[in-house]
């Protein structure tokens, strides 16, 4: 059971208050560059980004917020840290959303004028708490920054902002390794309702950041805690993305695109290089959206098994590949020829998708009374 929180708009994306968990992530190009910034969120946005966060350090990436807002599709975050003019500029520019820390941009008539800025905008806050840099006074008192330290910074600026009236808002209590983030978030999700940014901030390379990640957001996600994610890497953002979708596939919180079952391979291995299909195969179908159950296996043990169970499936035989549709075998291809062809059985179960659903969208509506 999910745990309940507020919905807050994003844009046009709801977070919280029932809505499908969203997935999200952040540019790694210069702001300044405003060209290559949109090709990066374009390729972002096709591999399901759904919410873009964007780096605003100065005034000139402040300034190129205008035109950037302009081309792209999604809800932009703007990431302020400080400089409360900042802030403003972003607002200016017609962001959707601030990810700025209250209690760190000064002044109490500061953190007013924000607040009143975005709240005249129907503009969101979230607040974004990091194990690697809470308040001096809080490492002194807990010593380092435990899960409790990062909680309690994180009441002290939702403080700040329900004392200003404002309750738009969204909390990350995010740190770099599972154990502090997953009990960081656990604390708070008892202590208020609004919805919870998930991440384990820092993760590391695509390999170990990825288990990381997918341990962390795991854990919190299945136990119903969570209602954005973004998962955080040293590769670029439509990496963090699949990595992110699939991790709310695993646990069937959303579907999109293409999951492939594929055998670990054993000594009854019928295909040479059978790694290589498979990362090809996955390769050639990222463009996909549409959520199809694929099967790749190795030998006929496991194979027909598994192909019952999937919209596509291939078993391979001595070089030869059988490919299955809804369990039914369909035809034999060579094993040199497995990849394109099973692409083509892929693309042509889309057409009969899209065709299907035209079909229901043209069939006229009978009324009854």
């Amino acid at each position: 059971m999910r745990r309940e929180s507020k919905a807050v708009m994003v844009g046009g994306v709801q977070i919280g208050g029932g809505a499908p968990v969203v997935v999200q992530s952040m540019t790694k190009t210069d702001t300044e560059n405003v060209d290559e910034t949109v090709a990066q969120v374009d390729k972002m946005i096709e591999a399901g980004c759904e919410i873009v966060r964007i780096a605003v350090p100065n005034p000139e990436a402040a300034e190129a917020l205008k035109e950037i807002r302009k081309r792209v599709t999604i809800p932009i975050v703007a990431d302020i840290h400080f400089h409360y003019k900042l802030a403003l500029m972003a607002l200016d520019a017609g962001v959707d959303k601030l990810r700025i820390n209250p209690g760190n941009i000064g002044a109490i008539e500061r953190v007013r004028t924000v607040v009143r800025a975005a709240e005249s905008q129907s503009v969101p806050i979230r607040i974004g708490v990091n194990g690697g840099s809470l308040e001096k006074d809080l490492l002194e008192k807990y010593g380092t920054a435990t899960p409790e330290a990062m909680v309690e910074s994180g009441l002290r600026h939702i403080r700040i902002l329900e004392d200003l009236g404002f309750s738009d808002t969204i909390i990350s209590l995010k740190a770099s390794d599972v154990r502090r983030t997953v009990e960081a978030y656990r604390l708070m999700a008892e202590k208020v309702d609004y919805p919870l940014h998930l991440g384990v901030t820092e993760a590391g390379t695509p390999f170990g950041g990825t288990i990381k990640s997918a341990m962390g957001l795991g854990i919190l996600l299945y136990d119903g805690i969570g209602d954005t994610i973004r998962v955080s890497l040293a590769a670029e953002p439509d990496e963090e993305i699949r990595v992110g979708w699939e991790i709310l596939k695993s646990l069937e919180l959303r579907n999109r695109g293409v999951t492939v079952v594929a055998c670990p391979t054993c000594g009854r291995l019928a295909v040479d290089d059978f790694v290589g299909i498979v990362t090809e195969i996955e390769r050639r179908l990222q463009h996909v959206e549409e959520p199809l159950h694929l099967s790749i296996m190795g030998c006929a043990v496991n194979g027909p098994g598994e192909a019952h169970d999937s919209q596509l499936g291939v078993t391979f035989g001595r070089q030869v590949g059988m490919i299955f549709k809804d369990g039914v075998p369909m035809r034999r291809v060579s094993g040199e020829d497995i990849v394109e062809e099973f692409v083509k059985e892929v693309e042509i179960l889309r057409k009969e998708g899209k065709d299907e659903s035209l079909a229901r969208e043209d069939k006229p509506l009978v009324q009854i009374g």
